[in-house]
């Protein structure tokens, strides 16, 4: 798996508009952890869109080995197709365009949606208060994620945010009476988007004098953990598509506050210097 991304990184010439762009990529999309929703989908795409049978393939390996491989074919404007998700730094760092998607694979904008236990309204109602009142931009949290990138340490980037941010934070915890060491546990999915979102609402959250702890899980586990009680609450509810099936799976042993963050987006994108590719379709016809 890395020699092959290796490989595509160290040898693929400039992008070029003339030439058929598969044979360019040696017909290959620069994927991310195989459980990830955006990888289901994209295989979909590969078999709706005929991809297949043009040789494409989808190659997994982590969102740090496919950032990294975007990064040095961007500088050197090589062509590279990507799973892409918005909100995430690289829409903010590189000038990526998501491809249309003419036959709705990858499905409408999603939004991220505040999930907790049951009974937590009744246990711990200022901590409920505050979970339901989260929400935020893609921009706001956009920024966060790009600081932690850059290395900054996750909880340190949600303090600094929260202490530029006060009017914001303010609409979150206005009126909720402070509390003293109550524990609190959140989980989330280690994508860079959830430890933005759960890191600022995790530090909102101790300010307001609850004493939290977050654990990074893989998605069904982070289902299974608020299903059960195990844990409190969760930023990471990618819906309706992403996360579906533990939605489903778990459908009324938790409670949906409703989204933090809209017009959430994933797909495949490309950077905006390969101008003629511009739909799924120009994969196998450009």
């Amino acid at each position: 798996m890395v020699p092959l991304l290796a490989a595509c990184g160290s040898t693929t010439a400039p992008y070029n508009p003339k030439e058929k762009l598969g044979p360019q990529i040696n017909y290959t999309i620069t994927g991310v952890d195989a459980g990830a929703g955006v990888m289901a989908s994209t295989q979909t795409a590969l078999k709706k869109y005929g991809l297949e049978e043009k040789n494409w393939q989808l190659q997994p390996s982590s969102t740090a080995a496919m950032t990294s491989t975007l990064d040095k074919a961007y500088q050197d404007k090589r062509p590279i197709v990507i799973t892409g998700w918005q909100p995430h730094w690289m829409f903010t760092k590189y000038k990526l365009k998501f491809l249309k998607d003419p036959k709705n694979v990858f499905g409408k904008a999603e939004h991220i949606d505040t999930v907790v236990r049951k009974g937590l309204k009744k246990d711990k109602p200022e901590a409920y208060t505050i979970l339901d009142r989260f929400h935020w931009t893609s921009e706001q949290m956009s920024s966060v994620m790009l600081k932690v990138n850059d290395g900054e340490d996750p909880n340190k980037a949600a303090k600094n945010w929260i202490k530029k941010n006060p009017d914001i934070v303010k609409q979150w915890t206005q009126g909720v009476k402070k509390v003293h060491g109550e524990k609190l546990k959140m989980t989330y999915v280690a994508w860079d988007s959830e430890i933005a979102s759960t890191n600022v609402i995790a530090q909102v959250l101790r300010d307001q004098g609850y004493d939290v702890t977050i654990q990074s899980m893989e998605m069904q586990p982070v289902w299974a953990s608020i299903a059960t009680g195990a844990a409190d609450a969760q930023v990471s509810a990618w819906l309706p598509k992403t996360a579906a099936k533990f939605a489903s799976d778990y459908k009324g042993q938790y409670e949906d506050l409703g989204p933090s963050l809209e017009v959430a987006k994933v797909g495949l994108a490309v950077p905006t210097y390969m101008t003629n590719i511009n739909t799924i379709d120009d994969l196998k016809n450009k």
